[in-house]
Formats: structure tokens, sequence, C-alpha cells
């Protein structure tokens, strides 16, 4: 199936059902296809809670689909993140991983959150004609008055990365998308959403979910 219709077809499904939104898709272009034997999902967030949350939803998402994915929380101890970790460290770390035989790592976290305004009311009317000046003031004369006419909301812009750490090859970056989440009514909703636009893309680059994308595919 062709690339940019892939892009185009995930691009108008997921944005007419989700707060999430992929606005940013690299692969590495000397890679076709990779599917990794073992998989350490990483959620990097202060909040234990919100971390455990997306974890447990995005291991659960790969697992329905072949991938034996494993949770950072159920393979770091507690103390792991208590305090930063030296180079040194790290190193030890992803020798630890090929031991245990874990071959790819995916890392997901929140780079920065943007407050946004939109005008409601005149959002609500984007697609109005009005014939008249009267129409046209009679309908929109609540700016006057309304004190809800500005809602404020943020958006929460995100990154995931696909990183191999096979021991027969070259530790690299395979994939990167960044991935921005409009206000969501509640944790668990952002982070299904979130899971959905990340498992898509990945379906898509054929990258540890080996399927070929298509509209009967298609389950948001």
């Amino acid at each position: 199936m062709n690339k940019l219709y892939i892009y185009l077809l995930i691009a108008i499904v997921l944005n007419g059902c989700t707060s999430s939104e992929l606005v940013e898709n690299w692969k590495n272009p000397d890679i076709d296809t990779f599917e990794a034997q073992k998989v350490l999902v990483i959620g990097m967030s202060p909040e234990e809670g919100n971390r455990k949350v997306f974890e447990r939803k995005l291991t659960s998402e790969l697992k329905k689909s072949g991938v034996n994915a494993v949770r950072s929380l159920d393979f770091f101890e507690k103390s792991f993140t208590t305090s930063p970790k030296t180079e040194e460290e790290m190193m030890a770390l992803e020798s630890q991983l090929i031991e245990k035989g874990f071959d790819a790592i995916l890392l997901s976290k929140v780079l920065r959150v943007e407050d946004k305004v939109t005008v409601v009311k005149a959002y609500r009317n984007l697609d109005k004609t009005f014939k008249s000046f009267r129409d046209d003031y009679y309908e929109n004369q609540e700016i006057y008055h309304d004190e809800d006419y500005y809602e404020e909301y943020q958006i929460f812009h995100a990154e995931s990365s696909l990183y191999c750490i096979c021991p027969d090859k070259e530790r690299e970056l395979i994939w990167k998308g960044s991935i921005d989440i409009t206000e969501p009514e509640n944790i668990k909703k952002a982070v299904n959403d979130y899971v959905k636009v990340l498992v898509w893309a990945l379906k898509g680059q054929q990258l540890l979910i080996l399927e070929e994308l298509t509209d009967e595919g298609i389950d948001l």
C-alpha cells in the first residue's frame, strides 16, 4: 500500500475520534522492517500513577498484536528512578537488558506543555456565512457579555522513540514519533488516545507489529 495513502488514512481516521495526533514521524531510512523479540516499555513521568497507567495500557496493546512487551515498572528496581544515572550506569543497564533477552526499548515522554486559548463562540460560528450585518451582529453579540467567550486549554507535546539494543547490531534509533495530546478529560482517556496513535504509527511503519495496514484493520 502506498505510504502517503497510509499517512493520510491515519490522519483522517484518528483526527475524527481521538484527542491525540501524530504530528511528526521519522524512520531510519536504512531499516525497512523491525520485529523485536522482547521490548522494554518505558514511560518517563514524575508521577508513578500516570506511569503505571501508561505502561500497563501500552504493553497490553502490544501483546494483543503478538509483541513480547515488558513494563519498566516490572523490570527496574523501585529505587531506579529516585536518583540520576551516570553514563556508565546506563551502559551497564543496556548490557543487563541484553542478558535478559531484550533487543528493543520503546521510550515515551512529555517534552513540554503549551497553554492555548480558543475563542469559543467564534469557533462555533466558523463555518457560518451570514447574509446580512443584522444576522452577523445578532448571532455574535454575546461577545460583549459572555464570560466564557475565551476557553483555555493545554496541548501536551509528547514523543515516543524506538531503539534497537541488539547485541549483534549497532545500537541506534529506529523510529521517532511526535504526538500532540489536546487536553483530555482524564488521564485514562489521554493514555488510551496516545496508545492508539502510537500503535497505529508503528503498524504503518512495519515496526514491532508487522501487519499490513488496511481499511478492515481500523478499530477506533
